[in-house]
């Protein structure tokens, strides 16, 4: 597969607002710039918090702004069986381990005076502690929280003689060679797979990312730093890498980011008040 190909990629928890707007939007001007492909993918996994009417809004707001994408659309709630064979790859070589933890057990842990006070804070929460870190033993289990062993997998890939990095577009570009140290020490053994939820965040969007042929990974700034967890995977599992880019973010007058719970900047209420898709547009600087 050939050619440039992106993707947006917006979870159904909750109303799109200005900051999904324009990263959807990013996505398709580097699609059409580039004559690819824009893809739209669901990224449904978190089954407590999606629901079936944030997904109908979301074709909804984005066909209101413009935009169009192949169908069928991939959800990730149906892929399951492709998290799960990621997963089994990774357990047979001893790469991941059972973690029993809860956060108020990680928060405990990481705060204790022999660690020093104050948990330290990665791209995916308080950095764990290593408490259940054990060899896996037996078949992979099923409903369990799966935690990355950082240390094996960085030694199995042996990244000290076969350095690993990533090429970056926007946020500070350039080739950005993975640091094995910091990953250890600021970002930890990462969940693979919640529980009961059969995989995460950082499995699914590497695993997928991978299946469906995205040559440039357009996303917020906040994300750069998960980038170095993907690159390792994508070695581990034998997958491609893609070309990054990672834009600003919109923030409000305060200067923080935009979440779901700023309704008033949702794209939805914009509309029913009368606003166009060029509109938001200029709003956005674009």
């Amino acid at each position: 597969m050939t050619g440039f190909r992106t993707r947006f990629a917006p979870s159904p928890t909750g109303p799109l607002h200005l900051g999904h707007a324009f990263s959807a939007l990013c996505a398709d001007q580097m699609a059409r710039a580039a004559g690819g492909s824009f893809l739209l993918r669901i990224e449904d996994i978190d089954t407590a918090r999606a629901r079936p009417e944030w997904e109908v809004q979301i074709y909804e707001d984005l066909g209101w702004l413009g935009l169009e994408w192949p169908v069928p659309v991939l959800r990730q709630s149906a892929g399951l069986a492709r998290y799960g064979a990621a997963l089994d790859r990774l357990w047979a070589q001893g790469l991941l381990y059972v973690c029993h933890c809860n956060r108020k057990d990680i928060a405990a842990a990481a705060t204790a005076p022999q660690e020093g006070g104050a948990p330290l804070i990665g791209p995916d929460g308080i950095v764990y502690p290593g408490t259940c870190r054990q060899p896996a033993k037996g078949p992979r289990p099923d409903g369990a929280a799966l935690r990355l062993n950082m240390v094996r997998a960085l030694k199995v890939l042996n990244v000290v003689q076969r350095p690993l990095g990533f090429y970056e577009k926007l946020h500070s570009p350039g080739y950005h060679r993975i640091d094995p140290t910091h990953l250890v020490e600021n970002v930890g053994d990462v969940v693979l797979a919640r529980r009961e939820i059969g995989t995460s965040y950082h499995l699914s969007a590497v695993v997928d990312d991978a299946g469906q042929g995205i040559t440039d990974v357009v996303r917020g700034a906040d994300l750069f730093d998960a980038t170095p967890i993907h690159r390792v995977l994508q070695a581990l599992l034998g997958l491609p890498t893609p070309v990054y880019h990672h834009h600003r973010l919109i923030r409000d007058q305060q200067g923080k980011r935009l979440a779901k719970r700023d309704d008033a900047r949702a794209l939805a209420r914009y509309r029913a008040e009368g606003a166009t898709a060029a509109d938001i547009r200029a709003l956005l600087g674009m």
